[in-house]
């Protein structure tokens, strides 16, 4: 059960895991979403670009509160599944310790867990002339995960399901939505309906804690 701040703190309490950063409910899909939230964001906003063909935008959720702004936020997107379909993935930056990322994944702790970059990177996407290395956690067929680090922050990229992350040979580079005016060039990311993975995700989750 997680406690809102008090007299005696200033942060969030959970009865298991002391103070944690509230998930806020998900935002719908938008230009008006992602204004308010990007003054809120303490770290990227990543977004695929570009975007795997047919793929759009379909929401965002964030974790964190007034005093501390956006620590973890992740983009949901949505679009034509490599076999057939509609896929769902969402991208997740956060900082140590959040957890939104594995709570996406699936995964009963906040952070990948030990030992998962021990090998050679499955995949590499660039950002700003640098190369991004991700792991796969190989979860099984509910999920394709990967993870790595990316800024000083967490980095995830959440298929669902796993034969979606088939995806990842389309995506070569990532955006942060928070310079998306850097430079004088625009990224204006088309936007599609609510992501039930997103929602159906983190609604099941939050009744679990």
């Amino acid at each position: 059960m997680v406690q809102p701040p008090g007299l005696w703190t200033s942060a969030w309490q959970c009865d298991a895991h002391g103070p944690v950063a509230p998930l806020q409910p998900v935002r719908e899909p938008g230009a008006a979403s992602l204004e308010t939230l990007l003054p809120q964001a303490r770290v990227p906003l990543w977004i695929p670009w570009p975007l795997p063909t047919g793929w759009v935008v379909t929401g965002f959720a964030e974790a964190g509160d007034e005093r501390s702004g956006a620590v973890a936020a992740a983009v949901a997107l949505s679009g034509p599944g490599p076999l057939g379909g509609v896929g769902e993935c969402a991208v997740v930056a956060e900082d140590p310790g959040v957890g939104l990322g594995a709570r996406l994944a699936g995964l009963d702790g906040p952070d990948p867990g030990e030992g998962f970059d021990g090998g050679a990177p499955d995949d590499k996407l660039r950002f700003d002339g640098h190369d991004i290395a991700l792991w796969n956690l190989d979860l099984g067929r509910g999920r394709a995960v990967y993870t790595g680090e990316a800024l000083a922050h967490w980095l995830w990229i959440i298929f669902a399901d796993a034969d979606t992350g088939m995806l990842m040979g389309e995506i070569h580079a990532l955006r942060d939505l928070r310079g998306i005016n850097d430079g004088g060039v625009s990224l204006e990311p088309p936007f599609g309906a609510l992501s039930p993975f997103l929602v159906g995700e983190l609604a099941a989750r939050e009744e679990t804690d």
